[in-house]
C-alpha cells in the first residue's frame, strides 16, 4: 500500500513540478522582458512583443511538458496530457478573464490558450524519445 501511495505522491509532484516550470519560467522571462524594455510593460498592442512572448511561453511549455514526462514514476505521456488539460483551462480561462479589458489584440490569449497543449505534448514526447535513445 506505501508503494501505491508513493505513485501516487510522484505523480501528483511530477506534474505541479511541469506547471512549475511553466508558470515560473513565463513568469520570470515576462519580467526579464520587461526589466530589459525589451517588451514594456503594460498592454502588448506591438505584434512582434506578442509574438516574442508567445514564442517564449511556446519554449517554457515544452520544458513543462519535459520536466513531466521525465519525472512521471509511470505512464509518462498521461501525466502529460493531464498537465496540457491543466494548461488548457487555464489558457481559456485566461481569455475569458481578459475579454473586454483592452490589454492588446484578442489573437494573443488565445493563441496562448491553443498553442500551450501541442508544446506540452511535444515536451513529453521528446522526453519519451530521448529516453528510449538512452536505454
Amino acid at each position: 500500500m506505501a508503494s501505491s501511495a508513493a505513485i501516487v505522491i510522484r505523480s501528483v509532484l511530477a506534474t505541479v513540478a511541469g506547471l512549475a516550470v511553466v508558470v515560473i519560467g513565463s513568469t520570470v522571462t515576462d519580467q526579464a522582458m520587461h526589466a530589459t524594455g525589451i517588451i514594456p510593460p503594460g498592454a502588448m498592442w506591438n505584434p512582434w512583443h506578442n509574438l516574442l512572448a508567445l514564442a517564449y511561453r511556446c519554449v517554457v511549455a515544452v520544458a513543462g511538458g519535459y520536466v513531466t514526462a521525465w519525472l512521471a514514476p509511470r505512464n509518462a505521456m498521461r501525466h502529460v496530457m493531464i498537465l496540457a488539460v491543466i494548461g488548457l483551462a487555464a489558457g481559456t480561462a485566461g481569455v475569458i478573464a481578459t475579454a473586454g479589458l483592452n490589454l492588446g489584440p484578442r489573437w494573443y490569449p488565445i493563441a496562448v490558450a491553443v498553442t500551450g497543449f501541442p508544446c506540452v505534448l511535444i515536451g513529453g514526447l521528446w522526453q519519451r524519445r530521448r529516453a528510449a535513445l538512452a536505454a
